[in-house]
């Protein structure tokens, strides 16, 4: 399996918004400028974000970009539907999809659904806050997760 170019570059948002809590906001062209990615990248971005409540946009004078709740209560699942929608991995196992020619026949369908579900417990485990830590803390991560 491989995330979308776009729930990859929604992780690095979002941990470039993270890196920036407590402090000032941040606007979509600043996050845009930190992390390298287009700034019309980030603007969508922004705004799926927004939609499902990862991010607060906040108008005015000292207004801006910020978490709409700790960085450790964000965690990758929440980042990858917000941008992707549920995780599924096969059109069969998404709620409401029946464009499967194998469907009627098919013995493994019913076996996806608990698939999907440790996936999305696995991606539930890793918060925010994992991300937004400098590369020396990955380390402990990867070694929990072998």
């Amino acid at each position: 399996m491989r995330l979308s170019s776009m729930a990859d570059y929604a992780v690095v948002t979002m941990s470039a918004a993270a890196r920036h809590c407590g402090q000032q906001r941040v606007s979509a062209q600043q996050l845009a400028d930190e992390t390298g990615l287009p700034a019309p990248t980030v603007q969508k971005l922004v705004s799926k974000l927004s939609a499902a409540g990862l991010l607060k946009s906040v108008r005015g004078a000292r207004g801006g970009l910020k978490l709409a709740r700790p960085a450790a209560a964000i965690t990758l699942a929440d980042i990858v539907e917000a941008v992707e929608g549920p995780i599924a991995l096969t059109p069969c196992s998404a709620h409401g999809r029946h464009d499967c020619t194998l469907e009627g026949a098919c013995s493994v369908r019913p076996h996806w659904p608990a698939v999907d579900a440790a996936l999305r417990g696995a991606l539930a485990g890793i918060p925010l806050t994992q991300f937004s830590r400098p590369a020396a803390f990955a380390a402990p991560l990867a070694e929990a997760l072998a």
